[in-house]
């Protein structure tokens, strides 16, 4: 898809129930909520016609529009459960678009909870994408430990066995097959997505980050961790 791209949409879901951390798409870190982060980078970066934030929320509806990012609509409460996959909530968005006479070529899935991608790796993942023949590019960032090497799992009488094994003995975990986790950003080809209905369907290229970029916050450790690095930032600036 490199050429006539006429609409690029950035959508943030954030509902309001969290289990782990109490509304933590809201939470204060250095003095702004999470979601600001997210939302305040996709703009930084001018490569969307829309940032969006979906949510059931009003009081993270009047966060989000308090840092820049339009509302069109409420995701229902339906799918803003523990159980929602993000495929329910990016077809939910876009079909509801759709009905508002809105179209998009490309929709980029930020997670708020990944705060520290930055505009410069918003805007070289979309050069990526629309210079190659691709259905999708995700935020890479290398696994550590490799489940080729340093990882185990219970096999069905409970003890622990390799959780993937290679062709050839891995001696040292530099050697072993690149392994990535995705999260944060999911660059994805409209059309293509709502033919399969499926975020990780189709032809994926990686755009690797950071560790630190990759951060993502899931428990209160991930908090302090996340206060450290802005801390850090702010005084190398």
């Amino acid at each position: 898809m490199t050429e006539n791209v006429k609409r690029i949409l950035c959508v943030i879901p954030a509902r309001a129930g969290s289990k782990g951390v109490p509304d933590k798409n809201i939470r204060l870190i250095n003095e702004k909520p999470l979601l600001a982060y997210t939302i305040e980078s996709a703009i930084a970066s001018n490569c969307f016609d829309t940032v969006m934030v979906s949510t059931e929320s009003e009081k993270i509806s009047t966060i989000a529009k308090k840092y820049g990012a339009e509302i069109p609509f409420y995701r229902h409460t339906d799918l803003a459960q523990d159980d929602t996959s993000s495929d329910e909530v990016i077809i939910d968005v876009l079909k509801k678009l759709e009905n508002l006479n809105q179209t998009y070529d490309v929709v980029v899935l930020r997670d708020c909870t990944v705060p520290f991608i930055d505009e410069n790796d918003i805007k070289s993942a979309l050069k990526l994408f629309l210079e190659n023949d691709c259905d999708g590019v995700f935020c890479s960032i290398r696994a550590h430990p490799n489940p080729y090497f340093g990882m185990m799992e219970p096999n069905k009488d409970g003890f622990l066995e390799p959780s993937k094994v290679y062709s050839s003995k891995i001696t040292r975990r530099q050697n072993a097959p690149v392994v990535y986790d995705v999260d944060g950003m999911f660059i994805l080809n409209v059309k293509h997505f709502l033919n399969s209905k499926r975020i990780s369907s189709g032809k994926i290229l990686p755009f690797v980050i950071s560790k630190e970029h990759g951060h993502m916050i899931d428990f209160e450790f991930d908090f302090k961790v996340a206060e450290l690095l802005i801390k850090n930032k702010l005084q190398s600036h």
